[in-house]
C-alpha cells in the first residue's frame, strides 16, 4: 500500500514538475536560513548552560544610585569574596575571584607562546564546570604554584609529551615566576562567558598583595554558587545586611548626597546577576553583552521566513486542487475513502517537504564557509549534527510541524470534496479566496515589516559611523606590543628611528586600545574616589607624551604632557569634559583630587574634550588620562602623512623587527579596529538584509505561481472581455489590481508593526536616528511596484492571448 502511495505521488509530482520546484526551492530556501538563524540564535540561548548547576551559579555586581543617574558595575575589589566566605560559609556552595586575564609570555624550554592566563582562586573548578581530562579539579590549583592549562595549549607547549608536572615559566625578565603543570582542561566551549588559555592562583599573580586588602580598588569579577537550599531571594536580602556593614561609608556619602533608593530602597547594593544572563548583561558589560531582543529578532526572523514558505506550500495547493478536483472525484467513485485520500495528498506533501528538508541541509553545507564569513561565527555543521542533540531535535520538530500544517489543512479540504459535485463540474474555489488572500497578505506584511526594520538599522548603522569620536582614527597605525619585549623601551626606540621621517607626524603609547586589534585583546581600567564628599568613578586611561597630538584631541583648555615637566609622570592629569561635570568643576585646570587607592595626589593639568572609549552604543564615560614611567605601554600609535598611507604599513614593519625583534608585528590602522565597536549593529543589519531579501523573494515566488493559476482559472473570462471590447490595459489592470490591494492591506499591517518595533529598538541607544515617515513610503511604493511586476507579467501575456484561442481551450 505504502509503495503504490509512493508510487502515485512521485508520478504526481513529475506530472506537475513546475509547481513542484517552486514548492521545493522555497522550502529549500527557508530550511537553510532557518539553520543558520536558529544555529545562532540556539548558541546565544545556550551561553554558559554547560555548567552543572548553573541556576545556582551567579556573578556580583554592585548598584549605585546617585542622584543623577544609576551605576552598575561587574569590577569588584579583592577582598570581597574572603569576606563572603566568612559570612556566609553555610550558604555558600563554593565561591572564587577571576582577576586580570591578560595575555602573557609562556616558556617552556626554547619555546615561547602568548597565552590567556586567568588568576582564579582554588574553588574555580567546584563553581564552574571546565572538565579535566588529566588531574583533580579538587586539588589542581590547591598549591599556588599549580596550573592549569587547556588541551590545545598543551598540544602547543608539550606536543604529545606529557605535560603533568611539568614546569612553565610565566613572564619575562624578573616577574618571571615558575608553575607546575598540575591539570589538563578539556577546551573552552565558544559558547563560554569566561575564556582562558591558563588559570594560576590568583595569590601569586602580580600587585596582588597591593590590593587583597583595599575595599575601594574594584579590578577583578566575583562569582558564587548558592548553596541547594538557598534562594537567590533570600541571598540578595543578606547581602543588604553585608553592604551596611563593610561599605557604610558609601552608603552614608550617596544618602547625603541626596541618592535615589531603587525600588528595593537601596542606594548602595550587591546584587546577584544570574549565569545564564552573563552573555545578555549589555549594561554590565559596558555595551558589549548580547540584547534579548537581538535573539528574539533572529528567532523571528526564521519563523517569518518557514511562515513565508509554508504560505506559499498552502496557497499552492490549494489553488492546485482546482485542477485535482475530477481526479478526487474519479479516485472517490472507485471507491476510495476520504482517509486514503487524505493519506495519499499529504503523502505527496510529505515528500516534497523532504526533498524541500534535504535541499535546505545540502545548501546549509555548501554555503556554512560564506555564513561564517560574513557573520563571523565559526560554525561546524557535521559537529553540531554529530553532538548538539537539542538542535537536531528542534530542526526535525520543525520539518514535522511544516508537513503537518502546510501539506495537512489542503489534504483534509481535497480529500472531503463532494465526487457528484465534482464530477458534475459543479464545485470551483471561491474567488478572490478569503484563506488565500489572508495568507498572501500575510506574507507580504512580514516581507513589508523585514524591510522596514531593514531600512532603519541600515540607517542607525550608518548614523553611528558617521558620530563623531572625539578623536581623529584616520591616518592611525595601531601596533600591539605583546609579552616579548618591554614597550616603553619599544616606545623610545621608535620614537628614535622615526623621528626624522617626514612621513611620520607623530608616535605615542597606550595601556589600552581602541577598538580590537590583531591581538584580540581589549582591557579596562575604571578607578574610584571620593571628591568633596561626592563618589566619582573614572576610567583611568594610561597614555604617553604626543597621545592627544597622535589622536587629533584638542586641548579646551590647560596644556599636554610634556617631557620638560617631571612631575607630569607622576601625579599630572588630563581629564575629559564629562569627568570634570563628575567632579562638579566648571574650571578644572589647576584642580587637585586624591585617589582612595594609592593616596596619591593629582593636579589636572588639560581639559579635552569628551571621546569614545570602548563603544559607541553608550554615553561617553568620564576619562581621566595620566602618564607613568613605571606602567606597562601595551600599544604604540603612530599618526601617518596623507601621502606615505599607502607605503607606511610595509616601513613600519620593517622598523618594527629592528627595534623589536622578538615580538610579533600586529599592526593595524585605527579605523579598522574601531569597526568592532559596530559588530553587532553590522550582523544584525546583514541579518536583515539577508531576511528580508530571502522573504520577498519567497513571497514573489509564491504571488507568482497563485496568480499564474489564476489565470489559468478565468482565461476564459478574460477571452470573453476581449471579444467584448476589452482593451489589453484593462484586462492587465483587472487582474493586477486584486493583488495589488491585498499588498496595501499588507503595508497597513506592517507600518505599524515596524514603526513600533524599532522604536524600542532604537530606545537601546543614546546616540539613534529618528523614524523618518518617507522610510515607509519608499517600502510601500517598492513594494508595490515588486508585486505588480511580478503578476504584470502573466497579466500581460494572458491579455495578449488570442481570445478565440482561449475560448476553443475552455
Amino acid at each position: 500500500m505504502i509503495r503504490n502511495y509512493f508510487k502515485i505521488a512521485l508520478r504526481t509530482l513529475w506530472k506537475s514538475k513546475g509547481y513542484a520546484a517552486i514548492n521545493v526551492f522555497g522550502l529549500s530556501v527557508a530550511f537553510c536560513v532557518c539553520v543558520f538563524l536558529f544555529l545562532t540564535a540556539y548558541r546565544q540561548l545556550t551561553f554558559d548552560d554547560f555548567h552543572e548547576d548553573s541556576e545556582r551559579i551567579f556573578q556580583l555586581y554592585f548598584v549605585t544610585n546617585h542622584a543623577e543617574k544609576t551605576d552598575r558595575s561587574t569590577a569588584t575589589p579583592l577582598p570581597l569574596v574572603p569576606a563572603l566566605r566568612s559570612e556566609f560559609s553555610n550558604e555558600l556552595a563554593a565561591e572564587t575571584r577571576i582577576w586580570r586575564g591578560t595575555k602573557s609570555l609562556v616558556t617552556y624550554q626554547e619555546k615561547s607562546l602568548d597565552r590567556m592566563v586567568v588568576g582564579v582562586d582554588s574553588g574555580f573548578l567546584n563553581v564552574f564546570t571546565f572538565p579535566l581530562s588529566k588531574g583533580s579539579r579538587q586539588t589542581a590549583l590547591r598549591g599556588l604554584n599549580g596550573m592549569v592549562i587547556t588541551e590545545s595549549m598543551a598540544r602547543s607547549v608539550f606536543g604529545d609529551a606529557e605535560p603533568i608536572g611539568k614546569p612553565l615559566q610565566l613572564g619575562s625578565g624578573k616577574d618571571q615566576q615558575t608553575y607546575l603543570v598540575t591539570g589538563i582542561c578539556r577546551d573552552i566551549p565558544d559558547n563560554s562567558s569566561i575564556h582562558f588559555d591558563a588559570l594560576i592562583r590568583i595569590e601569586s599573580t602580580n600587585n596582588y598583595h597591593a590590593f587583597k586588602d583595599k575595599w575601594d580598588a574594584y579590578s577583578g569579577k566575583s562569582y558564587l554558587k548558592l548553596a541547594p537550599s538557598v534562594s537567590e531571594q533570600t541571598f540578595e536580602g543578606q547581602l543588604r545586611q553585608f553592604a551596611k556593614k563593610y561599605y557604610p561609608d558609601n552608603i552614608s556619602k550617596l544618602q547625603t548626597q541626596g541618592g535615589k533608593p531603587d525600588d528595593q530602597g537601596d542606594v548602595f547594593a550587591i546584587r546577584l546577576q544570574s549565569m545564564s544572563d552573563v552573555h545578555f548583561g549589555k549594561e554590565l558589560s559596558g555595551g558589549k553583552g548580547t540584547p534579548f531582543a537581538v535573539v528574539y529578532a533572529i528567532i523571528g526572523i526564521g519563523l517569518f521566513i518557514l511562515l513565508i514558505a509554508c504560505i506559499n506550500f498552502i496557497n499552492l495547493n490549494m489553488a492546485r486542487s482546482f485542477t485535482r478536483m475530477r481526479e478526487v472525484g474519479v479516485r472517490k467513485s472507485v471507491g476510495a475513502t476520504k482517509k486514503q485520500l487524505f493519506v495519499q495528498i499529504w503523502g505527496e506533501s510529505i515528500l516534497l517537504c523532504f526533498l524541500g528538508f534535504v535541499g535546505g541541509v545540502v545548501l546549509a553545507f555548501q554555503l556554512v564557509s560564506l555564513f561564517n564569513a560574513t557573520f563571523g561565527a565559526n560554525v561546524n555543521l557535521a559537529d553540531i549534527i554529530l553532538m548538539q542533540k537539542g538542535f537536531i531535535l528542534l530542526m526535525l520538530g520543525i520539518f514535522l510541524l511544516v508537513t503537518f500544517i502546510a501539506g495537512g489543512y489542503p489534504a483534509i479540504t481535497m480529500a472531503g470534496y463532494n465526487p457528484v459535485v465534482v464530477l458534475k463540474g459543479k464545485l470551483s474555489l471561491k474567488r478572490p479566496g478569503g484563506l488565500r488572500n489572508s495568507l498572501i497578505v500575510s506574507q507580504f506584511a512580514i516581507s513589508c515589516l523585514l524591510i522596514c526594520c531593514t531600512v532603519i538599522a541600515v540607517q542607525q548603522l550608518r548614523f553611528l559611523r558617521q558620530l563623531p569620536l572625539g578623536f581623529d582614527k584616520e591616518q592611525v597605525i595601531s601596533i600591539p606590543i605583546g609579552n616579548r619585549a618591554d614597550g616603553r623601551q619599544v616606545l623610545q626606540r621608535m620614537r628614535n628611528r622615526l623621528a626624522d621621517d617626514p612621513s611620520v607626524v607623530s608616535v605615542t603609547g597606550s595601556g589600552i586600545n581602541l577598538g580590537k586589534g590583531k591581538d584580540n585583546v581589549s582591557s579596562r581600567v575604571s578607578l574610584g574616589f571620593t571628591y568633596k564628599e561626592k563618589e566619582v568613578s573614572t576610567e583611568w586611561l594610561l597614555v604617553d607624551y604626543d597621545y592627544l597630538k597622535t589622536l587629533g584631541i584638542k586641548l579646551l583648555s590647560g596644556r599636554e604632557f610634556d617631557p620638560a615637566f617631571r612631575t607630569d609622570s607622576t601625579n599630572r592629569v588630563i581629564i575629559t569634559e564629562s569627568m570634570a561635570k563628575k567632579i562638579g568643576e566648571t574650571e578644572p585646570v589647576g584642580k587637585y583630587f586624591e585617589t582612595d587607592t594609592s593616596g596619591s595626589r593629582y593636579q589636572i593639568i588639560g581639559l579635552v574634550p569628551d571621546f569614545y572609549l570602548y563603544s559607541v552604543t553608550q554615553e561617553r564615560m568620564p576619562i581621566t588620562m595620566h602618564l607613568s614611567h613605571t606602567e606597562a605601554i601595551n600599544y604604540v600609535f603612530v599618526r601617518v602623512s596623507d601621502q606615505s598611507l599607502s607605503s607606511a604599513m610595509g616601513k613600519l614593519e620593517k622598523i618594527w623587527r629592528e627595534v623589536a625583534p622578538e615580538a610579533e608585528f600586529m599592526a593595524s590602522f585605527l579605523d579598522e579596529n574601531i569597526d568592532e565597536w559596530f559588530q553587532n549593529e553590522e550582523r544584525l543589519t546583514q541579518i536583515f538584509i539577508m531576511a528580508s531579501s530571502i522573504t520577498i523573494l519567497l513571497s514573489c515566488l509564491g504571488l507568482f505561481a497563485v496568480a499564474l493559476l489564476v489565470i489559468e482559472q478565468r482565461t476564459k473570462e478574460i477571452g470573453i472581455r476581449k471579444v467584448m471590447g476589452a482593451t489589453v490595459a484593462s484586462v492587465v489592470m483587472l487582474l493586477s489590481r486584486d493583488f495589488l490591494k491585498l499588498v496595501l492591506v499588507a503595508l497597513l499591517i506592517a507600518v505599524p508593526l515596524a514603526w513600533f518595533g524599532m522604536q524600542q529598538w532604537l530606545n537601546n541607544y543614546t546616540s539613534r536616528v529618528e523614524i523618518n515617515a518617507w522610510v515607509f513610503v519608499s517600502v510601500g511604493v517598492a513594494a508595490l511596484l515588486i508585486a505588480w511586476l511580478t503578476v504584470g507579467y502573466q497579466s500581460i501575456k494572458a491579455a495578449l492571448m488570442n481570445p478565440v484561442k482561449s475560448l476553443r481551450s475552455e
